[in-house]
């Protein structure tokens, strides 16, 4: 009576070891509703087992295992902790795999101890102490490569996966494993050798994927908060602007007194001082919007400076549905990709750059044109560089269009490249 009880116990205890630890895997919440959720499934679970055994025996039950009791686990992952089939079917294989170091020890204990109930209990004190185990070092882990993406889902789960398919074709529904040949006493090891090194070389290539695309989302990061700089900087300026008309009664007081002494030549000088000082400080006015008209200010004084012929259509309200930063990496990135292709062509009066803004039923659109020396290269609808960290604006610029629900185009047509956008 006691060893059949310790064996009852042995099956409940692997059922609810393992049903735990997939939900676990799962993302299942350490919460006390439910842990009570889980216990009352399992007792469910397990009635069905039993019931099972009752009407069967216990070979045929080996038989149906997975559909008595791995199915119902799969089914409440899917159901009650609303993952995909897909993470549902990885942590159910992942527990199984789980449950074969307590069946190790078991076994071991009962064959040194010459008793199946050693067995039982062996398996037993192992799954309690190994719960703790994974519940403390390896549910984070597991959860976090199971939701990291499909590719690194499929990537863990292939292992688990195929030992179990292995385990119940060679040793429930056939005697494979148990039959002592070489080829069945080698399988796992080769199986298990090559499943390692395949997942270590992918799983490397996914981490660097996930490396790369973090390095450059940083390299976004730092995008735009030099574009914060740069607009502090334009609106410092305006402040500089506004600072200079509020003194122009000093200037002319100052012009008054040199004109009542007669000193015209110093007149002269002191305005075209004056007037290049209010030049380099005073944004011009292209639209209604503020922050536009500074950013455009700045840009078509540098492209004067580069000899390059600029010309700027903006109509534009005065409140658009941008951040004053997202305004100025967008079209900061635009005009300096545009300037900076312009300088590379040695024929200064075909420096061009046309660039059009206006409204349109409350988007934003942007058309910016210039002419270049050599043909872009695209890749995935971007122009890349062959340098280094270059073609991160194209791509900041994208983020930005696509963060607010539009659409974009860059394209090239009879010498023109241009960058088209509606946001």
């Amino acid at each position: 009576m006691i060893a059949t009880a310790i064996a009852f116990s042995r099956y409940y205890i692997a059922l609810l070891f393992g049903m735990t630890i997939a939900a676990s895997f799962a993302g299942m919440a350490r919460t006390k509703k439910n842990y009570i959720v889980v216990g009352g499934y399992t007792v469910f679970v397990f009635l069905i087992q039993l019931l099972c055994l009752w009407n069967f025996g216990m070979d045929m039950t080996l038989k149906l295992y997975p559909l008595i009791c791995h199915f119902p686990i799969a089914l409440f992952i899917l159901i009650y902790l609303k993952r995909s089939w897909l993470i549902a079917l990885i942590s159910t294989f992942t527990a199984f795999l789980c449950c074969q170091p307590p069946r190790w020890i078991g076994t071991m204990a009962g064959l040194i101890l010459h008793n199946v109930s050693m067995n039982h209990i062996g398996y037993n004190v192992t799954a309690i102490l190994f719960y703790f185990f994974l519940q403390k070092y390896a549910v984070k882990s597991v959860q976090h490569l199971l939701e990291r993406s499909m590719k690194s889902c499929l990537l863990f789960g292939a292992m688990p996966t195929f030992y179990y398919l292995f385990d119940y074709s060679a040793t429930v529904y056939t005697d494979f494993m148990y039959n002592g040949s070489r080829a069945a006493v080698q399988f796992m090891p080769f199986l298990t050798a090559t499943f390692y090194f395949v997942f270590v070389l992918l799983y490397y290539s996914e981490t660097q994927e996930q490396a790369r695309i973090q390095r450059e989302r940083d390299m976004l990061d730092t995008q735009l908060k030099q574009a914060q700089t740069e607009f502090a900087l334009l609106r410092r300026m305006q402040q500089n602007a506004a600072s200079y008309r509020h003194d122009m009664r000093h200037h002319i007081a100052f012009l008054q007194r040199l004109a009542f002494e007669g000193r015209v030549e110093e007149i002269k000088e002191y305005l075209n001082t004056a007037r290049s000082d209010i030049d380099a400080i005073t944004p011009v006015r292209y639209c209604e919007n503020e922050a536009v008209n500074l950013i455009l200010s700045a840009y078509a004084g540098k492209a004067k400076q580069a000899e390059i012929c600029l010309t700027i259509d903006a109509k534009l309200p005065d409140v658009l549905n941008f951040s004053d930063t997202e305004l100025c990496s967008l079209l900061s990135n635009a005009l300096e990709n545009a300037i900076q292709a312009c300088e590379k062509i040695l024929d200064k009066s075909k420096r061009l750059i046309r660039l059009r803004l206006y409204a349109k039923n409350n988007k934003l659109c942007i058309d910016i044109r210039n002419i270049y020396q050599s043909e872009p290269i695209f890749r995935e609808g971007l122009p890349i560089s062959s340098k280094e960290e270059h073609g991160l604006g194209t791509k900041s610029m994208a983020h930005i269009v696509e963060k607010h629900g539009g659409a974009f185009q860059f394209s090239v047509k009879d010498g023109w490249f241009i960058f088209q956008a509606v946001t």
